[in-house]
């Protein structure tokens, strides 16, 4: 199946290690417990790496996914969070169909990292409650049960929770800058199992019975009548479930060389995972970057590696779920810590603040609607803040400049005659895109000519006309026209006349015959238009060239 099959199934077993203290930390943490966390890592898993896009990718449960599923655990409930899986399943088999995938590279570097600051930051913020050793409160917003969790470890504490996980995560942060390669996570939850059993340490509470294999699949979860409800929190677990899995392909591909991602492929291989995670009791699944990562790092060249990580995960769930059920929570907690210190990229924060100052404001405004909002709605303030600079950006690269029109003036013209015509005639030429962002400014520098009697637009440089800007170059005409200044235009593009003339500008321009192809065909209209005021000597010449059709 792969260049190496033995580097791949070495690749597998060492992510499998990884992921499984994640499978069960993600599970705990989404309201559904451990069992769930190792269901969708086994099956979406396995599925993922089946019907995926990417050769390199893993996916389970994340930290991410959980961020979303904790609100709509406490107001669905667990058969809530299973149904929701399964209408996002849907939603990505549907985007995958529609070729939706293309456009995950439109979203902006600064608002993924702001985005992957504040999970981390959530995710963190998730575990102070079974890093105290406290009962979860009640509680969506994960600042208030945060807080709420302090307030009662104030009252009770429990330093045998704290010094467990704040062990573990300290061997995971210090091993992995000593020995990358060693996988320190599970090292360190098993020591905290192992002390937490010879030392009778009754005050580090563990996961508790896990199922000895997966459930038989089942829908007894479905009702019907709830999926009105469900349909928004769907299409937030769809939405974050297709960027963090492209996000994750797109990593995984620039960690390689010659290893490239079909991003619908992967959507739909993500939709079918996220249909049969629920059957058997999984949370909704993604690509998971950190295991995506060390899937990489160790050597991965095919799906090879993510199916043995699948398997390796079954033979944990039927073979030692005593074993695993002894784990402290506290030391699962612990795991997710560092796992949200090792998500923040401080070198690569550092570098979209100081790249521009939009880019500073789009980070901090994602991170903060991350952490206050859902993630959902925190990518939309991201892309809605970052898509208005950057309007503001374009809108200011529209120039419209005076330029000397004398070099196109025909040679039969005598000293005199060019003197006069400089003196009733400024030719403009509009350069960069006339659109809404930018168009009124446009309107305000055209509406202050004065003294001249003719205006001619040169516009073979506009880049872009939407219907604003050609409402605002048809409103400058008639402006300037009850004025007595005539308009004359040049170079209008094939491209642009649908927008000028469903405002009607077009018909302005040819009823007063003022549109031309060139701008010396637009000088030799604008002689005429004087002769005709009696500014300029009538002389025998050729009569302008107008343009008469679009297609011409």
């Amino acid at each position: 199946m792969g260049r190496s099959p033995r580097r791949d199934l070495l690749a597998g077993l060492t992510v499998a290690v990884v992921a499984l203290p994640l499978a069960l930390g993600f599970g705990v943490s989404s309201g559904l417990g451990a069992e769930a966390g190792l269901a969708t890592a086994v099956v979406a898993g396995a599925l993922a790496a089946l019907f995926g896009g990417s050769n390199l990718q893993v996916s389970g449960p994340t930290g991410a996914m959980t961020v979303v599923l904790v609100p709509i655990v406490a107001r669905y409930g667990p058969g809530g969070v299973l149904t929701v899986g399964l209408m996002a399943g849907l939603m990505l088999i549907g985007l995958a169909l529609l070729r939706a995938g293309q456009y995950m590279r439109y979203v902006p570097a600064p608002v993924v990292e702001g985005f992957t600051l504040g999970i981390a930051c959530v995710i963190g913020l998730q575990q102070v409650p079974n890093a105290l050793g406290v009962e979860k409160p009640e509680g969506e917003k994960v600042l208030l049960v945060a807080w709420r969790a302090l307030v009662e470890f104030a009252a009770f504490p429990n330093w045998t929770a704290v010094g467990l996980s704040l062990s573990v995560a300290a061997v995971m942060l210090v091993g992995a800058r000593w020995k990358p390669t060693i996988p320190f996570s599970i090292v360190a939850v098993i020591a905290a199992a192992v002390a937490a059993q010879v030392f009778h340490l009754d005050a580090a509470a563990p996961i508790g019975d896990l199922p000895s294999g997966l459930p038989a699949p089942s829908f007894a979860f479905l009702d019907v009548s709830a999926l009105g409800s469900l349909l928004a929190p769907a299409v937030a677990v769809a939405a974050l479930a297709a960027l963090e899995s492209l996000l994750s392909a797109t990593v995984a591909d620039g960690m390689t060389v010659g290893q490239k991602h079909d991003p619908d492929r992967e959507l739909f291989g993500q939709g079918i995972a996220n249909l049969a995670a629920p059957l058997f009791g999984g949370v909704p699944a993604t690509a998971a970057i950190a295991r995506t990562a060390v899937n990489v790092r160790t050597g991965a060249s095919s799906r090879l590696a993510a199916l043995t990580h699948a398997a390796v995960l079954a033979v944990i769930v039927f073979a030692a779920a005593p074993l695993v059920s002894k784990i402290p929570l506290a030391a699962l907690a612990g795991v997710l810590l560092a796992t949200a210190i090792r998500m923040v990229e401080v070198g690569s924060l550092r570098a979209m603040a100081k790249a521009t100052r939009s880019d500073a404001v789009v980070l901090v405004l994602t991170a903060a609607a991350t952490l206050v909002l859902d993630l959902v709605q925190a990518v939309i303030v991201g892309l809605a803040v970052a898509g208005a600079l950057a309007l503001k950006a374009v809108a200011g690269q529209v120039r419209m400049e005076q330029v000397d029109f004398r070099p196109d003036l025909s040679g039969d013209h005598g000293a005199e005659e060019h003197a006069l015509l400089a003196e009733h005639i400024v030719a403009y030429r509009i350069d960069g895109p006339l659109f809404f962002a930018g168009a009124h400014r446009f309107l305000l520098e055209l509406s202050e000519v004065a003294d001249v009697r003719v205006v001619i637009l040169r516009m073979s440089r506009v880049t872009t006309l939407d219907a604003t800007g050609a409402l605002v170059l048809k409103d400058a005409v008639e402006k300037l026209n009850r004025r007595g200044i005539a308009v004359m235009t040049s170079g209008i593009r094939p491209g642009q006349r649908q927008a000028l003339n469903a405002v009607g500008a077009l018909d302005l321009l040819r009823f007063e015959g003022r549109e031309y192809a060139t701008t010396p065909e637009a000088i030799a209209g604008a002689r005429t238009h004087l002769e005709q005021a009696g500014l300029l000597p009538r002389t025998h010449h050729r009569p302008p060239h107008r343009i008469r059709k679009a297609a011409r």
